[in-house]
Order: C-alpha cells, then structure tokens, then sequence
C-alpha cells in the first residue's frame, strides 16, 4: 500500500472514530435549507468531505485528549544507589538503596491545569464548529449563484426565441414591401449578442459548479443539476432577538467568551506559582549482615534487617520577580481575553444590523420589481408589438422594449439570489438557522 494511501485510510479512521456531534444536535442544524433537498445533499456532503472541515474535527479531538495530560501529575522518579564503601551500621554495612518519590504541585494546580485545558479544548471544538458554518455559508452563496446562472440561461433562452419571431416578422414585412433589410440586420445582431450572452452565462456557470464540487469533496466535473429558488422565505427582523441569539450561538463568541474562562484559571494558575511544590518520596536500603568477627561470633539483633525510611521535601519558591511577571502575563491575557470578546459581540451587532438593512431593502426593490418594473416593461413591450405590427414603429422602439424587459427580468433574478445570499449571511451573524426551519 503506497504512502498516500495509507495516510488516506488512517485519516477516514480517526474522523470516524472520534465524531463531535454538532451544537443542539437534539434540535435542528444550525442552518436552513428552506426544503430544497439537492441543497441539503450538498451541506451533508460538504460537512462529512470537506478537508478543512475533517481537519477542524481531527484538530478538536487532539485537543480534547490534551485535557486529561493536563490533569495528571508528573511520573515517579526511580532511582537506585550502589555503595562503593557503604556506610557501617549497628546491623552490618549497607550494600545499596532504592528510592521512589512523586511530586506533587500544590492545592488546586491540577485543578487549574485541567480548566484551560478543557476550556482550550471546547475553543478548538468552536473552531470546529465556525469551520462548518463557514463551510455552509460557502455553499450557499455559490448555489445561489448557480441558480441565478440558470434563471439567466432560462431567461435569455426565451429571449433568444423571442427575437428569432421578431426576425421572422421582419422578413415577413421586407418581403411585402413595407419593411426594410436594415430591421432584419439589426435583428440578427441581437440575436447573436443573446447567443454570446448565453456563452457567458455558461462560462459563469461553469466556475460556480467547480467551487461547489470542491466544497463538496466531489470531482470537479461533476455535474450539478439546474437550480430554481423556490418560494421566497418569509422572515421577522427583530434586531435585539437576533443579537441575542448570535451572542448566544455564533461560533466566535462562544470561543472568545470560553477564552476568558481558560485566561481566568491561567491567572490562578501563576499565581499557584508563589506556593510551593511537595515531594514525597520512599527509601529502601539493603543492608549486609555484620561480617567482622564480633559481629559473625555475637550477631546483634535484626541482624542485616533492611532499612526503610520515609522521605518529605517541598520547593522554595524563592524567584518572586519571576512569578510577578507570570501574573503580570497572565492578567494581561485575560483583560485581551475580554476585549477580544466584546469585538466579538459588537461583531455580532455589527452583521446583524447590516445584513438585516440589507434584507429590508431587498424585499422593498423585488416588490417594486414584481408588482411595477415587470408589469409595466411587459406592457410597455406588448403596446410596441402591436405599434410595430401596424408599421407605426420601427424596430430600434422594439428592440429598445425588449432590452428593458430583459434587464429588469435579469434584476429581478439577480434580487431573488440576493435575498437568498443575505439570508445566509444572516445565519451566519447570528450562528444559528434563518428563519428557523417548519417544526424546529
């Protein structure tokens, strides 16, 4: 088996060893999918393939078995003394000896030392959790491109036929003589500027299916069915719920606020520095029975008995400058520890109340669009059909009719994907889904 393959199966064995369940996983994923299940196959895709998301995951369970290493105290040191000369007792001389101690730092540091890091372990799994969110929310924009892509494609296919009849009636009216060869000309050239459009569209296409395979962890040219947007979302803007809840749930602020809870234990934590550490520690000596002649003629009592001795030591902590210092360090952490969660939350504020602006005025340009611009460009459109057919107009008022049509179907399309792109900018803001899925 090559190297590559290897390393390929032994990172599919770790990521399906060691799974963290997302947040809530009683309750619904922290995103929406607003029912359309060839998105929701995508998400799934991306969040079981994605080598960014797989690494948060590896990273968030190395980090997990660092808190037990954390609480453990230091190994028992061994160590053995061989006597050149050993000393002479009441019971015979000393042959050798055998120690065994165990340190023990004081009350409350592995306490301490297990807090960061079980804290430092649920900042890893945040990261975990931020890399999924960020992953969803790729997902999405780029979907909701594609879908704007094929609503184009779809939108100027129908132009294009549009304008063939056009054509055709052109040369119905040069061929009767009320017409002139000019109109059939100018037509032919629309048509072939929608053609030269439509490749575009495919060459847009095209890099939106190749981004979404490789968020997917698929080949690149796989091919993505077309994609319509179904109906619209309804949502509620409430700018204080929605802050409430991205404090609550939004990665970032989950991992700056567990980042003052880690810096917090690291302040108690140097200041255990300035108590001392305790070392207790077991002697056994091996002692030789008497072998001078006294000794062999009247052996004393427990002659050649073992010694056995107990042995107590602590550390001074006598470097109080050092220790100073360390808190000094320590405290400093922890005050950039909650600044860095007060940006957080402004950053929270921040999105909400731009994207939620930006969803407002989304919704007041589509009902301008849907129920004045489209209307009206359509019956603008119509009236210039029927003057045209009558040769009361010429074909540049036609030609202008149809393009008006065309760029306000295209800005109703593009408003649409926008809508739909601020929705998950705003699931994003505030880390949870928007709005929230039926029966959540």
């Amino acid at each position: 088996m090559s190297l590559q393959r290897t390393m390929a199966v032994v990172s599919a064995i770790a990521v399906s060893t060691y799974i963290i369940p997302p947040r809530g996983s009683a309750q619904s994923p922290p995103y929406a999918t607003h029912g359309d299940p060839v998105l929701a196959a995508l998400i799934g895709e991306a969040l079981e393939g994605n080598p960014r998301v797989r690494a948060a995951l590896l990273e968030a369970r190395a980090a997990e078995s660092r808190t037990e290493q954390a609480a453990t105290l230091p190994d028992p040191a061994l160590s053995f003394t061989q006597h050149a000369l050993g000393p002479q007792t009441r019971v015979g001389p000393q042959f050798s000896s055998l120690s065994v101690t165990q340190s023990f730092p004081w009350f409350g540091t592995l306490g301490d030392r297990r807090a960061v890091a079980t804290a430092a372990s649920a900042m890893q799994s945040e990261s975990y959790h931020l890399e999924r969110a960020e992953v969803v929310r790729r997902i999405k924009l780029a979907y909701y491109d594609l879908a704007y892509i094929d609503e184009a494609l779809r939108i100027t296919g129908e132009e294009e036929q549009l304008l063939l009849h056009y054509e055709t009636l052109a040369r119905a009216r040069y061929a009767q003589g009320f017409g002139q060869q000019q109109e059939v000309i100018k037509l032919q050239a629309e048509v072939t500027r929608v053609l030269n459009r439509r490749h575009e569209l495919l060459g847009q296409r095209t890099d939106f299916e190749a981004a979404l395979n490789v968020l997917a962890n698929r080949p690149v040219n796989t091919p993505v069915p077309p994609v319509t947007i179904g109906e619209r979302p309804a949502v509620a803007l409430d700018d204080a719920q929605l802050h409430a809840i991205g404090v609550g749930e939004r990665p970032e602020v989950r991992s700056a606020s567990l980042r003052i809870e880690r810096d917090e234990h690291g302040v108690s934590l140097a200041r255990r520095r300035y108590r001392p550490g305790l070392t207790v520690g077991v002697v056994w000596g091996n002692v030789l029975g008497r072998r001078d002649d006294p000794g062999r003629e009247n052996p004393p009592p427990d002659n050649g008995r073992d010694t056995w001795s107990l042995t107590l030591g602590a550390s001074i902590p006598v470097f109080r400058g050092s220790y100073d210092a360390g808190v000094r360090e320590a405290a400093a952490r922890l005050s950039a520890a909650e600044e860095a969660y007060r940006d957080a939350v402004n950053g929270v504020a921040l999105a909400v109340r731009s994207t939620g602006f930006r969803l407002t005025t989304i919704e007041g340009q589509l009902a301008l669009f849907e129920r004045a611009l489209v209307p009206q460009a359509e019956q603008a459109l119509r009236a210039t059909e029927e003057a045209y057919s009558a040769g009361v107009t010429g074909v540049l008022e036609l030609l202008d009719s149809e393009e008006v049509l065309l760029d306000v179907r295209l800005g109703l399309a593009r408003l649409r994907t926008d809508y739909m792109k601020a929705l998950a900018e705003m699931e994003r803001a505030i880390g949870s889904a928007f709005p929230e899925e039926e029966g959540s």
